[in-house]
């Protein structure tokens, strides 16, 4: 498999105990460039915890995690900030610095992690509100003056500030009324077709899967339970599924 092939996530027989319980019993997958990946299962079955292993913020009990062929967690401390600078992270409530402008939350990164000139900065920021569907006028607001849409988008732009290879992104939609949600699908997908970003999201948005990911990966007893395209996985025989489905197909149809 040459480089270009090479999953750009590998996760490897991940194991997650917390005291007496296992949340994690060998979960193992790969993610290709270029594709939006996205991650269910029901609660407690470690989808956020799952991300955040991936992303070296929290060690699994056993397991490997490679990020663009790199181990996660053998790194030594300067490989693993110069991996971080390679992807994204948009936490489910944005973690925007709310005394910060929006401005400066999407400078944030491009100050800390690079010697560009401020001119050259306030160019990429307006570029990536822009690229994150806001006007340019949103960069002069706190937080707190903008929709949650508009925050969702403003977390999107500071993720990508760096141009990012990878784009994690946990619960986009959760909180946003279906219009909103459905927008910011399309700046998603956008971010993977005209960008060629890598999008690993979490998320229970039924219209998020249907409309907008490549592939679906689902969490149940520790495990994979089914991988591939939501056609695919919706066909698979399982309790959890079926209900997940068929719920979340009565609520979107408003039966």
């Amino acid at each position: 498999m040459d480089g270009a092939d090479a999953p750009v996530i590998e996760v490897d027989g991940i194991v997650t105990r917390f005291g007496a319980q296992t949340v994690h019993d060998g979960v193992s997958f790969g993610v290709g460039r270029g594709t939006l990946v996205g991650l269910i299962g029901a609660s407690g079955t470690g989808k956020s915890v799952l991300l955040r292993e991936i992303i070296g913020l929290q060690r699994p009990t056993a397991g490997r995690v490679r990020l663009f062929g790199q181990d996660v967690w053998s790194a030594a401390p300067d490989d693993l900030d110069a991996l971080r600078q390679r992807f994204g992270m948009m936490f489910q409530d944005g973690a925007l610095f709310s005394s910060l402008s929006v401005a400066q939350n999407i400078a944030v990164p491009l100050h800390e992690h690079t010697r560009l000139s401020v001119p050259t900065i306030e160019a990429l920021v307006a570029l990536r509100l822009r690229q994150a569907g806001l006007p340019l006028d949103a960069g002069a607001k706190r937080p707190s003056e903008l929709s949650g849409g508009m925050r969702k988008r403003a977390a999107i732009a500071r993720a990508i500030a760096l141009e990012p290879e990878v784009l994690f992104l946990d619960e986009p939609t959760s909180g946003l009324d279906p219009i909103t949600a459905r927008a910011f699908d399309r700046l998603v997908r956008s971010l993977v077709d005209d960008l060629g970003l890598t999008v690993f999201l979490v998320t229970h948005d039924l219209d998020t899967l249907l409309t907008v990911v490549d592939r679906l990966i689902v969490l149940a007893r520790g495990k994979v339970l089914a991988d591939g395209p939501v056609p695919e996985v919706m066909r698979v025989d399982d309790p959890w599924l079926r209900e997940y489905f068929s719920v979340r197909t009565m609520v979107r149809d408003g039966s």
